[in-house]
């Protein structure tokens, strides 16, 4: 199953990077593994998928030692300060920094293990009550402060659209990130040059590639449902 639907996938990426000019290598799949079992995982593996995104830092502790090294490991879920400990230097990429506490956390925790972090800072952009994330017109100066930060690096932006029926309608969202992106970067802040837009999951990513996205986050359309522990 795992295999068939990253086939899918996979032509679905190729198809709207050929419709919007884009190279495919620009495009990083980030098969989002939440809830599903290290089975599933290898079957992915197999096809060749070495990106794993994951919602709690407790699930990547559990998986990690029992895949390979060689695996890229993306938090894409909200990250609580006091977890940061447990997670610094054992992932690829943080993408949801949503506030300059949790920058300062993250600062401090891989300062102590002498390493750098990547990270992207998560905004709502669709301005939803129920969604983390900054402001848009909080964003810059967010990022002004966590530039002076010695172990951050600022890669790019991240944001979860809102779910609706026609991905159409998120076209906006991900269109007025890509602009956000572009405008911070046109400020010529010191230590900032972002090229990273995560943005897109299953109902949408095809839109989202077409408006500049650089990481798709797709779960549900490679390992079907999420599964919960009952």
């Amino acid at each position: 199953m795992v295999t068939e639907h990253l086939k899918i996938v996979e032509q679905n990426i190729a198809r709207a990077c050929e419709q919007s000019g884009r190279n495919r290598k620009e495009v990083t799949l980030i098969a989002v593994s939440k809830t599903k079992p290290v089975e599933m995982m290898e079957e992915a593996m197999a096809a060749g998928i070495r990106t794993f995104g994951e919602n709690k830092v407790q699930e990547i502790l559990k998986k990690k030692p029992l895949l390979p090294d060689d695996i890229n490991w993306h938090m894409i879920g909200h990250l609580q300060r006091n977890k940061v400990r447990q997670i610094a230097g054992n992932v690829s990429m943080i993408h949801s920094v949503d506030s300059l506490r949790l920058a300062e956390q993250i600062q401090k925790e891989y300062e102590a293990i002498g390493k750098m972090a990547d990270v992207l800072i998560e905004v709502n952009i669709a301005r939803e009550e129920t969604k983390f994330g900054l402001m848009p017109e909080e964003t810059e100066t967010v990022i002004r402060e966590t530039a002076k930060m010695s172990h951050l690096n600022v890669r790019g932006l991240m944001t979860i659209a809102p779910y609706v029926d026609d991905p159409e309608e998120n076209r906006i969202h991900f269109r007025n990130l890509r602009k956000l992106l572009v405008d911070i970067n046109g400020k010529n802040i010191d230590n900032i040059s972002m090229t990273e837009l995560s943005m897109g999951m299953t109902g949408d990513y095809e839109i989202a590639i077409e408006e500049g996205a650089t990481f798709v986050r797709v779960g549900t359309g490679i390992f079907g449902s999420r599964q919960y522990a009952k």
